[in-house]
């Protein structure tokens, strides 16, 4: 559907959003900025944005997810095992809507600090 850049001082990600309703709800709030949180192998931080959870909402996802955590209404960025993980998934504090897929290694999330301010925006057809 479209793609968007999050950075934070250090570093960045491109990701592709899937078509869905939170989705498109994310798309109309861009560009915005928040400030990082962590959790474990997570970042997380809120977005202007609500919506219901959706029928596809998912808790264990595969590493470089975009989710929305509906009940933070924060945009949730799996890279690897949470504290509430079984082995080495990415399990999310409860089921959350996936809204699309980092591009390249997720890894990269590794340098965001709590703290960090980070952006979020389309990035340009």
């Amino acid at each position: 559907m479209a793609r968007i850049r999050i950075a934070w001082a250090t570093g960045e990600v491109t990701a592709h959003l899937h078509d869905s309703p939170t989705a498109r709800r994310i798309l109309s709030a861009l560009p915005c900025r928040s400030q990082a949180n962590t959790w474990g192998e997570e970042v997380y931080f809120s977005v202007p944005v609500t919506a219901d959870l959706e029928a596809d909402a998912k808790q264990v996802v595969p590493p470089g997810t975009i989710c929305f955590w509906v009940d933070g209404s924060a945009l949730a960025l799996p890279y690897g095992p949470t504290p509430v993980s079984q082995g080495s998934e990415c399990r999310l504090v409860s089921p959350c809507n996936v809204v699309g897929k980092i591009e390249g290694d997720p890894r990269v999330l590794d340098t965001v600090r709590a703290g960090e301010a980070v952006r979020v925006e389309v990035i340009p057809d």
